[in-house]
């Protein structure tokens, strides 16, 4: 199973950017198709991006998309979510997960999870 830590998270205003990176290791990284998800306060977890094991392919949610941006740096064992035009919605907290080889937006196919980084974005 592959390990996974997130980092990044803070505060920032609205319309600032982060960029979130999500730290892997255990299991070859590069098998590993990855997808960050986020939480609010009294909310279910849901999907913000993932990307393919290459790094060819990614998918958004409809909310994010022209604003995040997610890349990996298989050299690294990295994966990044770059986060721009930020809002008072996107306040979560951010989840990486990996998934065996194949990208997907259904968060029940990811089983590597890691502990997640608060973002809060203020007005």
């Amino acid at each position: 199973q592959v390990q996974l830590v997130e980092s990044g998270g803070g505060l920032v205003q609205a319309g600032g950017s982060l960029r979130l990176s999500c730290a892997a290791s255990g299991r070859t990284f590069s098998n590993y198709a990855i997808g960050w998800f986020r939480q609010a306060p009294g909310k279910e977890r849901e999907f913000v991006a993932a990307i393919s094991v290459l790094g060819d392919s990614t998918y958004y949610a409809d909310s994010v998309r022209g604003r995040f941006t997610v890349s990996r740096d298989n050299a690294k064992n990295t994966v990044y979510l770059q986060m721009n035009s930020l809002k008072l919605e996107d306040t979560a907290v951010y989840y990486c997960a990996a998934r065996p080889f194949r990208a997907t937006m259904n968060i029940r196919e990811f089983g590597a999870w890691g502990q997640g980084t608060q973002v809060t974005v203020s007005s």
